[in-house]
């Protein structure tokens, strides 16, 4: 005799003769969204942090700049390379000098020493306005005198991560 086959009902019989079917459980779920969120919670301050690190070597490197270029003029100047204006003290006038560049005295041709392509942009500011001090002035003063650009600083009023103020770099 043949046995014959009964076939089954209910979830067992559909499961048996039908391709398998895959998923996630609502807890399943809810366990991987609660991961995401908590990684995300992590993430998000250290990409906080990093924004600001990258911000502060580009004040760095602007500050450095313009400070370098500062000091070159003023060992031109120094060297009788280019002509004092009477109370500069051998510094440039304004920042504006250092990429407009000043006659050089001993060029015949009018050529001109230029120190800087473009003022560099304050990161913290997102200006290319900086804190200037002449010579004259108080090492902390935020009011510049006017007679020259003997150093600069930023304006903003924000604290670095190592907690000074960016203005006293």
């Amino acid at each position: 005799m043949r046995a014959e086959r009964i076939p089954e009902s209910g979830a067992r019989g559909r499961a048996a003769s039908g391709p398998a079917q895959g998923g996630l459980t609502l807890v399943e779920l809810i366990v991987a969204v609660t991961l995401l969120a908590i990684l995300s919670m992590v993430a998000m301050p250290l990409a906080r942090v990093q924004l600001n690190r990258e911000r502060e070597r580009e004040l760095r490197r602007g500050l450095r700049e313009i400070r370098t270029a500062i000091d070159k003029y003023k060992d031109a100047a120094d060297r009788g390379m280019v002509q004092v204006k009477l109370g500069t003290e051998g510094y440039p006038e304004s920042l504006e000098v250092l990429v407009e560049g000043v006659q050089m005295t001993n060029s015949p041709e009018g050529k001109r020493l230029k120190l800087l392509r473009r003022i560099p942009q304050d990161p913290m500011t997102n200006s290319t306005e900086w804190g200037l001090r002449s010579y004259q002035d108080e090492a902390d003063s935020t009011a510049s005198g006017g007679e020259n650009v003997f150093d600069v600083y930023t304006r903003s009023q924000g604290t670095a991560l190592d907690g000074s103020k960016y203005s006293e770099w």
